[in-house]
């Protein structure tokens, strides 16, 4: 499932992340672009779920 359009990011990619031990909200950001000038900022207001998401704690975004 893609959670950000406008980086091309998707909820698996956003577990890899986790898996490679990017569990922080800023390096998760940092990571995935959600800083970048051309990124809209949709996704970094949700960066709690999101590095949730890395650390296993929630199973799905549409959960």
């Amino acid at each position: 499932m893609y959670i950000c359009l406008c980086r091309g990011i998707t909820e698996n990619a956003i577990k890899r992340l986790g898996e490679e031990g990017v569990l922080c909200p800023n390096a998760l950001a940092c990571e995935l672009g959600l800083n970048e000038p051309d990124c809209c900022g949709r996704c970094l207001k949700n960066i709690e779920r999101l590095t949730a998401i890395a650390q296993g704690q929630v199973r799905s975004v549409a959960g």
